[in-house]
């Protein structure tokens, strides 16, 4: 069956486990898990619609929770955005003279800002950890959009350097924080046909965030006070505010009601989500699946850590350590280095190099300086474009397969350009189709990104992990990106500046190595509900581990059966 299409019937009672076990009188209201499989949905059970971009408008309230959410991905862009120009803005260096490229040390200083709000993300990111298990994934929303606008309204009212910076930094850690806590979010309310459409709404908030903001300070550079340069910094709160204000009416995740113990609130609000009745054999079995695999890894976090069970500030502190570390031990590890290593590549491809230093990426290939701002607002475009056809391709074509394509046309763009600046970096004037050659190779590798390695890095870590360590591994995933991000953006310069073409070489062999990398350590998530993950990973393929799941299975249903 096409994957496009949806199952219209469902399946029989003889196609589950347990059915046998459970009475007539409440046969026709229980649906039994069926074998654990790493199949797509669609080709096990009926699904809720029909997958990828057609079945988001079956479900428009997820749509419309996942669509606010992402707002916080587009605080994480339009701060991508609005440094590029605002650093260079006379008004701006009349008011803080310390970041003018003529004055000594002002190098420093001028990173330092870009710098503040990466170091920021990486500690909001990192304390998200913790907080969206605490407080739940939709409040932990609303306190980021809080952290944010506070620093927001310092940047606005920034009288020195030392404010300036204090600020980026608080800005910052609203940034990590939503940015981390919107995938897991979205993730954890998706039905698994259209899980990655939706998933792709947060790349898709980050580069429209990078567009906005690059026109919006465009044009602000020719306001002759300093609101040139505090204007774009107001505006960048609208998004927060109505953050804010729509977190309110966002439902909470069925999944971390689930870990609360709070099961019947998880089912009205799946109910609510999938916008079927409570009784609706799909959502009972999702129900079901949600609850077998919060409480098989709370019996296996109790047996593992009994003596952190008396609920103690120390316990809970030192349980918090563990899990942590649980990201990172036996078989754990390889879906964390899926998070992390995403990210990693996800920046060393060189995405954030263009972001930030296109104007003089293409300086190098031979453009004056009016149409290297013209062609740095078309770069990004660019990949606003494409993460808009990633909307119906991720779904479609799934994220290894794209993680492929992407991997060898990125390598391609790099290397045809390392090739061209190579020969011609020093006679641009008599060769200008070269020139023109290396920019449209820049393009398509903004376009590969945009539809590939932009969204899924975003996707995959919110899917991968189980509910147990599931807020953390996605933490160490978004940290992992503000991270090298931080590194990107200190290297990048003096590459430029030292090995030139080189540049191009040193991002094209990390194209590779991602390509390689991908083949032989990226499973297939694509269709899978995130209570399948240890199937796609082929964990828990012990007896006595399969002996346990089947046993707090059959568990449920008997507690369903007898209530």
């Amino acid at each position: 069956m096409e994957k496009a299409d949806y199952k219209t019937d469902y399946k029989t009672e003889t196609d589950f486990r347990h059915v046998e076990e459970v009475p007539e009188r409440r046969r026709s209201s229980v649906v039994a898990i069926p074998e654990h499989t790493s199949k797509p949905v669609w080709e096990q059970r009926q699904t809720y619609g029909p997958a990828g971009i057609r079945g988001v408008f079956t479900s428009r309230y997820v749509l419309a929770a996942a669509a606010f959410a992402t707002l916080g991905g587009t605080l994480f862009g339009y701060d991508q955005g609005v440094v590029s120009i605002t650093l260079v803005m006379p008004q701006f260096l009349d008011q803080f003279p310390e970041v003018d490229p003529t004055n000594t040390g002002s190098s420093f200083r001028k990173g330092l800002l870009t710098a503040m709000i990466e170091l920021g993300a990486f500690l909001g990111a990192m304390n998200q950890g913790w907080i969206a298990d605490k407080i739940s994934r939709k409040w932990s929303l609303l306190l980021a959009s809080c952290i944010f606008l506070v620093g927001s309204a310092l940047q606005v009212g920034s009288v020195n350097f030392g404010m300036l910076t204090a600020a980026r930094f608080i800005g910052g850690i609203g940034v990590g924080m939503c940015a981390m806590v919107a995938p897991l979010y979205i993730s954890e309310i998706s039905p698994p046909e259209i899980r990655g459409t939706l998933l792709v709404l947060q790349e898709l908030s980050i580069t429209t965030g990078i567009v906005i903001a690059f026109y919006i300070t465009y044009g602000t550079r020719y306001i002759p006070s300093d609101w040139s340069w505090r204007a774009p910094f107001l505006i960048q709160m609208t998004p927060a505010i109505c953050l804010a204000l729509g977190v309110m009416f966002l439902p909470y995740s069925p999944r971390w009601l689930c870990q609360q113990g709070r099961d019947e609130e998880s089912l009205r609000t799946l109910s609510k989500l999938r916008q079927v009745p409570k009784d609706d054999p799909r959502v009972l079995q999702e129900w079901y699946e949600i609850r077998s695999e919060v409480a098989y890894r709370k019996e296996m976090g109790r047996e593992k850590y009994p003596h952190l069970q008396d609920g103690s500030v120390i316990s809970r502190l030192k349980l918090q350590a563990n899990n942590w570390a649980d990201t990172w031990r036996g078989r754990a590890w390889r879906r964390t280095q899926v998070g992390v290593g995403l990210m990693f590549f996800q920046q060393f491809v060189g995405i954030n190099a263009l972001i930030y230093y296109s104007p003089t990426l293409f300086a190098t290939m031979g453009l004056p300086y009016e149409m290297q701002l013209t062609m740095s607002g078309v770069l990004n475009v660019c990949q606003m474009v494409a993460c808009i056809w990633s909307l119906w391709g991720l779904d479609r074509f799934g994220r290894r397969k794209l993680l492929l394509v992407g991997g060898v046309c990125m390598f391609c763009a790099h290397f045809t350009i390392a090739v061209l600046v190579g020969l011609y970096h020093d006679s641009w004037p008599t060769h200008k189709a070269a020139g023109w050659g290396a920019v449209t190779c820049l393009l398509f590798f903004m376009l590969t990104f945009g539809g590939t390695w932009g969204p899924i890095p975003w996707a995959m870590p919110a899917e991968v992990f189980p509910s147990s360590i599931r807020a953390k591994g996605c933490a160490q995933a978004t940290m992992s990106n503000w991270g090298n991000n931080f590194i990107i953006g200190l290297i990048t310069p003096p590459m430029i500046n030292g090995i030139g073409f080189g540049t191009y070489v040193f991002f094209a062999a990390f194209c590779l190595i991602a390509l390689v990398w991908v083949w032989f350590f990226i499973p297939e998530t694509n269709g899978r509900t995130l209570e399948q993950m240890d199937d796609v990973f082929k964990d828990n393929q012990s007896t006595q581990e399969q002996a346990r799941r089947a046993r707090i299975e059959k568990e449920l249903i008997e507690q369903v059966v007898d209530a």
